[in-house]
């Protein structure tokens, strides 16, 4: 398409520019570009569109000296020194908003009057806080566990305090008393009978006998022994029979009641409370134990995830992801996508072609064959990358065969879209959805390959140089895509005017792909209808 020369109205003034300087040079051009004329044609005839062509060309003249490498030095370092200090201004700007986030978020955890921390703290160790509340059913009141153990163990209706309790009929102290009024009866009734005059056995009836017997004192003899026996049943004599019985009875007592004090380690109910204490503590330490198993497996499994995602299987979420896109593509268009990477193909014990995609019935070259290599390993270059897609077409039975590599691992300087003849390699990024019209265009010229083969195979009169045409408009396009994305991280003054022109070249290559899907169908249709 032509239009006018872009030497409108308003482009001089007497020989002198608009914008006072000499004009030099004055042109009519022809415009012929599609996208061009339309860019151009949405500004006013006149001014408007002068200074945007002029504008166009300054861009178009910088970036060609630039890749001829003939960039005036001084606007170079102009351009650098002003990127450096941009640079540095973003930098520090960043570095004082990373500070502050990270100050506030400090301050919101780790502050002593309002951070969450101190907060938590404060909730767990204040009066009436978690922790006093967790003690408290543990250890307060009727319903705590400590008081139904104790109440179980040594309560009012607790074995031992059945034992102890001096009513009870079978209790400790009901049979001790009964067992020492039952010792002392039999020793007071022996006694009774050892001075007994009635027990010829006894102790003063033989005192009498032999005093009898001796002509002795028999009154003196008597009142000595008398008072002999009345001293041992005095509790003033400390020596005496009785007092040292009395004496083992309160030692007996002191002995038992010991055993109930917990102020003295070696008693039984401080036994028992140690022992109960001891086992508090395993439960605990058992707790915190399981408590830190949890924490190390949860770590660990932290550490496997990010040691597989740095690992090799990464290769493999990449190919899972190119045969996702070629499939949801394939289920549009009505061909068939399968996955065969895991499995061996023509070539004995070879597995190369990590997908084959096979043209649906509705195609012009139905059944024809398209394989699929995608890789996402550094180690790869373009020459191994063609011939890995060579083996692969062997080995999978396709004429037409696409490489997919990682934008992370694509080798320096590769164009994102390359032709070479029946082989198409694209740089793809699965997380960035701009870079999807290279993959979608390589999968759109591999299918128009397959049918420009198939109707040259059946000689079908088909406007072949309609669709090679557009194969290499889409090359042209692709290319010009890829290189203006590339200069915009260097001509940082107009980049916002370069990212616009690569947006308008983006959607002409979308519009590039959708001519050739119908040139295609439309061969499809020629082929239906000549049959």
């Amino acid at each position: 398409m032509t239009t006018n020369g872009i030497s409108g109205n308003g482009a001089m003034t007497n020989g002198v520019h608009p914008n006072g300087v000499n004009a030099l040079m004055e042109l009519c051009l022809p415009i012929t570009d599609q996208s061009l004329y339309e860019e151009l044609n949405g500004y006013q005839e006149g001014e408007d569109r002068v200074r945007f062509a002029i504008s166009a060309m300054k861009i178009g003249v910088i970036a060609l000296q630039q890749a001829q490498g003939r960039i005036d030095a001084d606007r170079v370092r102009q351009e650098g020194d002003r990127f450096i200090e941009n640079m540095g201004l973003a930098l520090a700007e960043h570095q004082r908003g990373i500070t502050q986030q990270i100050g506030d978020s400090l301050k919101t955890y780790f502050d002593p009057e309002s951070g969450r921390f101190s907060e938590r703290v404060q909730r767990l160790v204040a009066e009436g806080g978690e922790l006093e509340r967790i003690i408290r059913a543990q250890v307060e009141g009727d319903s705590s566990r400590m008081a139904q153990t104790l109440m179980t163990h040594v309560g009012k209706e607790s074995p031992m305090m059945r034992v102890l309790d001096p009513n009870a009929s079978n209790g400790l102290i009901i049979q001790f008393t009964q067992a020492t009024e039952k010792t002392l009866s039999d020793q007071r009734e022996r006694i009774l009978r050892e001075f007994s005059l009635d027990n010829g056995e006894g102790a003063l009836s033989r005192l009498v006998a032999e005093l009898k017997n001796n002509h002795g004192d028999v009154g003196k003899a008597l009142q000595e022994s008398i008072h002999a026996v009345t001293g041992e049943f005095s509790l003033d004599k400390e020596d005496s029979a009785l007092s040292r019985l009395v004496g083992r009875v309160e030692n007996a007592q002191k002995q038992i009641s010991s055993e109930f004090d917990l102020n003295q380690d070696s008693s039984a109910l401080a036994r028992m409370r140690k022992e109960f204490l001891e086992v508090i503590e395993k439960q605990d330490k058992s707790n915190t134990d399981f408590q830190v198993e949890v924490r190390s497996a949860l770590a660990a499994m932290v550490a496997q995830k990010k040691e597989s995602q740095r690992g090799t299987q990464h290769g493999n979420v990449f190919e899972d992801a190119v045969f996702g896109f070629v499939s949801e593509r394939c289920q549009k268009a009505g061909d068939f996508a399968e996955h065969t990477g895991n499995s061996t193909g023509q070539i004995r014990n070879n597995k190369k072609g990590d997908a084959v995609i096979e043209l649906g019935p509705e195609a012009v070259a139905a059944g024809a064959k398209i394989v699929i290599e995608a890789k996402e390993n550094a180690s790869y270059n373009l020459q191994k990358a063609r011939e890995e897609l060579e083996d692969a077409r062997k080995n999978r039975a396709a004429g037409i065969g696409v490489f997919v590599f990682s934008k992370r691992t694509a080798p320096d300087g590769l164009d994102a879209f390359n032709r070479y003849g029946n082989d198409i390699v694209v740089v793809w990024d699965a997380e960035d959805p701009a870079s999807d019209v290279f993959l979608s265009a390589g999968l759109s010229v591999a299918k128009a390959l397959c049918t420009r083969s198939r109707a040259q195979d059946n000689e079908t009169g088909a406007d072949f140089e309609a669709i090679e045409k557009t194969i290499n408009e889409i090359e042209r396009q692709s290319g010009g895509l890829d290189e203006i994305t590339k200069l915009t991280t260097t001509i940082k003054g107009h980049s916002e005017t370069v990212l616009k022109r690569a947006g308008i070249m983006s959607e002409g290559l979308v519009r590039q792909i959708a001519i050739l899907n119908e040139k295609v169908a439309g061969l499809r249709e020629s082929v239906g209808t000549n049959g």
